[in-house]
């Protein structure tokens, strides 16, 4: 998608970008003396499609109020989309996504839309709730491992032998043996038969054996361990932990995006005041360089002086061209970010409060209190502690109830109780039981150290608000005296008291007074959002935002 812009006068967007800053400011104007707690939105620079023919005002809120009615209806079109999942491809990446459904998503955005929406797209929040629905099947599955194992066994065989034996050696052992016997029990007997070799006489020399046939069979089966010694509670407690721990690091991943979100979102709002910043320094500079021009015709100026005007214009212009590609890669990062294929438009102000922060140890309870990281090293403490039940049941017994039966016409079955100790071998006890105690140990310490860790982050955050707030409200007499001075400059040159050179001068004078305001405004945003994300409380910078009595202008309201 390309921009183009079209501009107002600079005058007007000189008067109205820093006229809410403060109540001195206010009167410096009359036509300038709105609220501090109002938010002033003047479209000074359109940024629009460069396929739109006519960017003119009219068309702008057209095109602003099909948008905001996509907005109103895009929940309840979400809602009646979340019926149609199936497979849908990845406007970013171009991958397919099962058990997905679309969502309409305006490219006119407030912060809490944003905010809403990021949850719904984002793939490393689906990602880690995957992870936690794994965490709480497992931890389900093995709540079922102590309940009675019923089984059945089914067999069918089938059997074919075929098979030639020789009998050659036990002929000759039993004609043996006979003889020897009877040698030894009758007296020899002139004409007695040789009894071994008749019964050899009757025994082959190899016997071949042939079978074939069908054997089938069924029984039921049950087990059921009566007494684990706490194995499976400990068991099912470590995974119960470990959900514990995969939710925890689910929350610090969810804060970390709501702070990348509100980094790219105001940055996305910085980058556009600079751009309309530099294109009305441009247009100043524009008229002061055709000014010149006509005193440099009339012979007022001298050469030199008109060039120093030229040099200054197309320093301006380049200027202008750079915040512009700036602000369009900051608006292509949030949209990157909310995973559309088109800019998102950002309708929240940057904003600064006059109001003083509660204490700091106000914000430092709520990070005790509330900080996933805390929750996370608790959630590694409760697995230690299951792990250590799990090695202390050693050398317990395990208790188990068996039977089985077989299904036939007159079945036969067996049951009864068995116990088991392990007597000896497999894991040392003594040691599984030192690594879980050091393991508590090791969470223990690692609370009291992401505590400490914690407080001093929210401490310095907490300045950091402070130091950007008193920022912001020193740099108003800049940006007035800044203003004022231009305006003298500009008066003087029109008398040919003043030359091109110091008009430049001074309009880059107001033009830094200005841009450093907006960054100190940006730097107070980023910092509060940074002071929530380590009191574990993202979302109250919303509070903090909507309570705010100075805004600075936005082109995207409504």
């Amino acid at each position: 998608m390309k921009f183009v812009l079209s501009t107002l006068s600079a005058a007007m967007m000189t008067m109205t970008l820093f006229g809410i800053a403060a109540t001195t400011a206010a009167r410096a104007d009359e036509h300038m003396s709105e609220s501090q707690n109002e938010v002033i939105a003047v479209n000074v620079t359109q940024i629009v499609d460069a396929d739109n023919q006519n960017p003119t005002s009219s068309a702008l809120e057209g095109i602003n109020q099909d948008l905001t009615s996509k907005t109103a209806s895009s929940n309840s079109a979400a809602v009646a989309n979340k019926s149609a999942v199936g497979t849908l491809i990845d406007p970013i990446t171009h991958k397919s996504i099962e058990n997905s459904y679309p969502l309409e998503v305006s490219s006119l955005l407030s912060l809490e839309q944003a905010q809403n929406i990021l949850l719904q797209v984002s793939p490393k929040i689906a990602a880690n709730q995957a992870a936690i629905a794994a965490s709480e099947y497992q931890t389900d599955a093995l709540k079922t491992i102590d309940h009675p194992l019923v089984f059945a066994r089914v067999s069918a065989t089938a059997y074919n032998l075929d098979a030639d034996i020789d009998l050659s050696s036990l002929k000759n052992g039993i004609v043996n043996d006979i003889n020897t016997g009877v040698g030894d029990i009758i007296p020899p007997i002139p004409d007695l038969p040789n009894f071994g070799e008749l019964v050899g006489e009757r025994i082959p020399d190899n016997y071949e054996l042939k079978r074939s046939g069908s054997t089938a069979g069924a029984g039921l089966g049950v087990v059921w361990p009566i007494y684990t010694a706490g194995r499976t509670a400990a068991l099912t407690g470590a995974s119960n932990a470990r959900t514990q721990e995969a939710v925890a690091d689910s929350i610090l991943d969810k804060n970390e995006l709501y702070n990348t979100l509100i980094e790219r979102y105001f940055k996305a709002q910085l980058a556009i005041i600079a751009a309309y910043l530099r294109d009305d320094a441009y247009d100043t500079l524009q008229q002061t360089d055709h000014m010149a021009q006509r005193l440099f015709e009339e012979g007022f100026i001298s050469r030199v002086d008109r060039l120093e005007a030229q040099s200054a214009l197309a320093d301006a212009k380049s200027e202008s061209v750079n915040a512009n590609n700036d602000a369009r890669l900051a608006m292509m990062a949030l949209q990157r970010l909310l995973r559309t294929e088109y800019r998102i438009k950002p309708r929240t102000p940057l904003f600064v409060s006059s109001r003083p922060l509660p204490d700091v140890n106000y914000f430092q309870d709520l990070a005790l209190n509330h900080h996933p990281g805390l929750q996370k090293v608790a959630a590694k403490r409760a697995q230690a502690q299951q792990l250590h039940a799990l090695s202390d049941t050693g050398y317990k017994p395990t208790v188990m109830l068996y039977g089985y039966g077989q299904i036939e016409k007159d079945p036969s079955w067996v049951a009864g109780v068995s116990a088991s100790w392990k007597l000896w071998g497999g894991l040392d006890k003594t040691a599984s039981l030192a690594s879980s105690n050091a393991k508590i140990r090791q969470a223990d310490l690692s609370e009291i150290e992401v505590s400490d860790n914690l407080l001093l982050l929210v401490e310095k955050n907490w300045h950091d608000v402070n130091n950007a707030q008193s920022r912001y409200q020193a740099l108003q007499s800049n940006v007035e005296l800044a203003a004022e001075v231009l305006r003298l400059r500009r008066l003087g040159l029109q008398e040919g008291v003043n030359t091109p050179v110091e008009v430049a001068q001074a309009q880059t004078q107001s033009l830094k007074a200005r841009t450093e305001q907006a960054q100190a405004a940006y730097s107070y945003v980023q910092s509060l959002a940074a002071l929530m994300q380590s009191c574990g409380t993202p979302l109250a910078f919303n509070a903090y935002l909507n309570a705010a009595d100075i805004r600075l202008p936005t082109l995207y309201d409504k």
